[in-house]
């Protein structure tokens, strides 16, 4: 496989960042503590490159119809301006990818407009999936990924800096926008301004946002975000950060909490399952069948929370035991460094994931002891 750059590589190089593979994409894991960077978002900001991402655009007058017969939610009921997550799964109801659609402004001829964001390595697959879907649907598929950059600012600090490259009379714009909405926004860059996307999303559990822009702007933009930070406001941060956050947060990774052969409603995602919605979907019926079997049925396991009451940590596919009999796996696990303590996400048999259940995790030949405990590990204070 080719090694891919984001735009923002030479940027990260600059900074001494340590790179690792994901999806095919050579990232930034740390630039220099992993443990400062995720102290930085908790307690001021972070800077990410998510240009790994995926953008496709779904533009044309069957847009929102397509939508929601190509995902599992109800995208016709988004209004313009707004975010929803979402999944798109296969015809058994496995899915492909957890995505992030977008509700545009219609276009200059009326149609409606939508930006769909799927995760790095699923990327191509989801555009790929959609192509396919769209037909006899009267909409365009564009993936947009090869031309698009994302940048993340991330913590209690980020409209406070965000604000300070916006002009002051569209300040507005920036503090009014909500939780899982977006908004065109005036950027002044590289001695420029220019209007880009501006979502408040993210994966970290922290206020934040998500700004969409071309590859050729994203280095001056990068760079006027670091400049316009005080000293230590604002600190880059790489995926092993990325990770821990979103850990604590309780969000699923793909390729981890989420795969083909899993089941939404034993990963805890039955309410982004618009079954009620109107005429079919790609893998409503095997989704339906799901759901009538209950969380777990079809795997006899669902997702947890667990916390350990040790100082060991649980890793990914570690086996959960439950006195010395094997009850589930370990999906994601780590030291929490915002709690203190070791926390992780597991596939455990149903009947064993009531809160304050005792179980352990084994610990390459010892068994370490945990309790299972409601998601997320982290809420911040609002």
């Amino acid at each position: 496989m080719t090694e891919k750059y984001t735009a923002l590589y030479e940027e990260h190089k600059k900074l001494g960042a340590s790179f690792t593979d994901f999806g095919g994409w050579q990232m930034p894991l740390k630039y220099s503590s992993e443990l400062a960077e995720h102290h930085a978002v908790r307690k001021s900001a972070g800077l990410f490159d998510l240009s790994h991402m995926g953008e496709v655009w779904v533009t044309g007058p069957d847009a929102a119809a397509f939508l929601d017969y190509a995902l599992v939610g109800k995208i016709s009921a988004m209004a313009v301006g707004k975010a929803k997550y979402s999944l798109i799964c296969n015809g058994d109801g496995g899915i492909i990818d957890d995505l992030i659609t977008y509700r545009r402004p219609a276009a200059a001829d009326g149609t409606d407009k939508f930006l769909v964001v799927p995760n790095a390595g699923n990327a191509k697959v989801v555009a790929a999936a959609l192509a396919e879907r769209a037909a006899g649907f009267d909409v365009t598929v564009n993936d947009a990924s090869a031309e698009t950059s994302l940048i993340a600012v991330q913590g209690p600090k980020a409209e406070e800096i965000l604000l300070r490259l916006v002009p002051a009379a569209q300040h507005e714009l920036v503090t009014g926008l909500k939780y899982y909405a977006a908004v065109e926004v005036p950027f002044l860059s590289g001695g420029a301004s220019q209007d880009l996307l501006l979502a408040r999303t993210g994966y970290t559990g922290e206020d934040g946002f998500e700004i969409f822009v071309t590859n050729d702007a994203a280095a001056a933009l990068w760079q006027a975000l670091i400049a316009v930070a005080e000293e230590g406001e604002l600190t880059p941060a790489g995926l092993a950060s990325r990770d821990s956050l979103r850990l604590e947060a309780g969000m699923p990774l793909y390729g981890n909490e989420l795969s083909l052969e899993g089941d939404p409603f034993a990963a805890g995602l039955g309410p982004v399952v618009a079954l009620s919605k109107e005429g079919d979907f790609i893998g409503k019926a095997a989704l339906a069948a799901k759901k009538e079997a209950g969380a777990g049925a079809t795997t006899g396991r669902k997702l947890v929370g667990l916390k350990g009451l040790g100082r060991r940590a649980g890793r990914g596919h570690y086996p959960v035991l439950k006195d010395g009999n094997v009850v589930g796996e370990v999906t994601s696990g780590q030291p929490s460094p915002t709690l203190g303590y070791p926390v992780a996400m597991a596939y455990v048999d149903v009947e064993h994931t009531t809160p304050g259940t005792t179980l352990d995790i084994d610990l390459r030949g010892k068994a370490e002891p945990f309790e299972v405990v409601a998601l997320p590990f982290y809420k911040r204070d609002k």
